[in-house]
Parts: C-alpha cells; sequence; structure tokens
C-alpha cells in the first residue's frame, strides 16, 4: 500500500524516534509498505518518521544513485535498518546535492563524511554490523537523520537556510509539484 508522507512541517519529522520491539504491530507489513511508498516517489531511502511512524526503522535501496556499472555494491545496496546505532563516522567531508522525499522540489548541497560503520537489525531481527562509504554511507547517514528528528535542511550552511526558508514555508504549506501522496502539518 502506498503510504502518504509527510512534509516538512509536520511534527512527527521533528520527534527522536523510538526503538522497535520484536512484536512491533504489522511490522512486516509496513517494510513492505515502505519500499511501496519509496518506489511509487522516486525515492532511494524512506525513514519510518517520513510515513508518520515515530520508530527507529528506514529502509533504503541505493540502485538509482549510481550509473558506474562496475559498482555492483551500491546496485545491490538493498537493506532494512531497524534499531540503527551508527558506530562511526570517517572519511574526508564530501559535498553532494541531496533532495528528501519530505521536502518535495528541493535539493541543496550537503557536507558529511564519506564513511560510516553502523550496527542495525534487519527485517528479521538479525543484528549486523557494516562499514560503508560513498553513496551507501550517504544515504544512510541521511535517513538515520530522520530517525533524530533532523531534516537535510538543517545541514545546509546558514547563508543557504535563510535564502530557502521561503521556499521551505511555501512546501510546508502544501505550494509544491507532487506526484505521490503527502501527508501536512
Amino acid at each position: 500500500m502506498i503510504l502518504p508522507i509527510s512534509i516538512i512541517g509536520t511534527s512527527v519529522l521533528r520527534k527522536k524516534a523510538v526503538e522497535v520491539t520484536k512484536d512491533y504491530p504489522e511490522l512486516e507489513t509496513l517494510i513492505a509498505d515502505m519500499f511501496e511508498t519509496m518506489y511509487k516517489s522516486d525515492g532511494v531511502g524512506l525513514a519510518a518518521p517520513q510515513v508518520g511512524h515515530s520508530i527507529r526503522l528506514f529502509v533504503v535501496d541505493a540502485a538509482a544513485m549510481t550509473d558506474d556499472e562496475n559498482d555492483v555494491f551500491t546496485k545491490s545496496f538493498k537493506r532494512v535498518f531497524i534499531n540503527p546505532e551508527i558506530l562511526e563516522v570517517f572519511g574526508s567531508d564530501c559535498t553532494y546535492e541531496e533532495g528528501c522525499l519530505s521536502v518535495p522540489g528541493l535539493h541543496e548541497n550537503v557536507i558529511r563524511k564519506d564513511g560510516v560503520r553502523i550496527k542495525y537489525f534487519d527485517e528479521n531481527f538479525v543484528e549486523k554490523e557494516e562499514t560503508l562509504s560513498g553513496p551507501s554511507a550517504r544515504v544512510v547517514q541521511h535517513e538515520y537523520d530522520h530517525l533524530d528528528g533532523i531534516l537535510f535542511t538543517d545541514k545546509v550552511s546558514a547563508i543557504r537556510r535563510r535564502l530557502i526558508k521561503g521556499k521551505i514555508a511555501n512546501i510546508s504549506k502544501g505550494k509544491f509539484e507532487r506526484h505521490y501522496k503527502v501527508k501536512l502539518a
């Protein structure tokens, strides 16, 4: 089922999400719905708060993030992250233009480290730990931020935040083009 995506200004996007338990009601269905919603919305990641659930869960499928046929890892980087914990960010600062399904139509440069080590549970509650770099590390950091109530717009430079303030206000009021279901504040 396609779920509506919460748009900037919706309170759930600013809450610190709570941990997921194995008995969370219909977790398997929620995960499937999140993937379906992400694909329909042309996203590469989607966090549970973006679909109205303030829980520590996100899904990613980074295949669309690379044109490099030799980048087999990114093309096969499809994961479910339950109760993730970033253990370390490392490497060089990399600037990349980011966007977000919760802030449609806005893209801004964000500086992030190019590596991350993360511990999480998969959809079967099997504990995993991975070290990621490049596009996969970026999408994981972006989605992880959602679990702490942080949006990519919080990470742009102060001067850019001032310049895009009006655009963000308009987006929060529903003044944007949409091709997927949304939920306004």
